[in-house]
């Protein structure tokens, strides 16, 4: 009887791969003002934290930003390339250390849209 019922949860399983789905597409648009959402809540000074209570919420990563460096302005340098779920777009940030130096740093994002609203700075930049 259990072995029955490992071949059948088996034989079911097998057909919820995933293969053919595809991430809905990002949505350029939404994806640009929720990376300008980001920056300008870290520019004001708030914590990373706090996007995620924000309305529509934000998840946002970066390393930068959790490691307490103050962004002091930044200039978003092109549209983004579209990559399906995601938008990747380029960033100049200009960003102050503890010991108030200021650092000027050409990154990337990762913005995604669907199911929510995400920020993550590419690990490649």
């Amino acid at each position: 009887m259990t072995r029955a019922i490992l071949i059948a949860l088996a034989l079911g399983l097998s057909g919820c791969s995933g293969e053919g789905q595809r991430a809905a597409a990002v949505d350029p648009p939404r994806a640009r003002e929720a990376l300008r959402t980001a920056l300008e809540s870290w520019k004001r000074g708030d914590k990373l934290e706090s996007l995620k209570s924000a309305s529509p919420p934000i998840i946002v990563q970066d390393f930068d930003w959790m490691a307490g460096l103050s962004l002091i302005r930044y200039e978003v340098t092109g549209d983004g390339k579209d990559d399906d779920a995601n938008l990747r777009i380029p960033v100049t940030l200009t960003l102050q250390a503890q010991d108030g130096k200021e650092i000027q740093k050409k990154v990337r994002y990762v913005v995604g849209t669907s199911p929510s609203l995400t920020v993550f700075r590419d690990f490649g930049s």
